[in-house]
């Protein structure tokens, strides 16, 4: 069996950019519906919140909040802290064999 694939990182790295892709194409969604769909229509029909047009104040002052809080929840509990070196049971036995030829 090839050693990427017993790996449990490659796993856990392939999980996290995953989640991290969908979170941005969530993101993304977001922005682009509150962007063209609620700022395609004629600006004297905008509505406003705090003095800003309706489509700007959701896309990107409440959307830019809401992705940090989603980034940081998506690290904070489903990322992984791991070493990036070779695991111990690799080292041990690659020594092993060298020292045994």
């Amino acid at each position: 069996m090839d050693k990427k694939t017993k790996d449990w990182r490659f796993a856990q790295a392939n999980k996290e950019a995953l989640l991290t892709l969908g979170a941005y194409a969530l993101y993304f969604i977001w922005w682009y519906v509150c962007a063209y769909g609620m700022g395609s229509g004629d600006p004297d029909n905008y509505k406003y919140v705090f003095g800003l047009p309706e489509w700007f104040f959701y896309s990107c002052i409440v959307g830019y909040p809401l992705i940090t809080i989603i980034l940081w929840a998506l690290v904070r509990f489903k990322f992984k802290d791991m070493p990036l070196d070779e695991e111990i049971d690799d080292m041990i036995s690659t020594k092993t064999g060298e020292e045994q030829s």
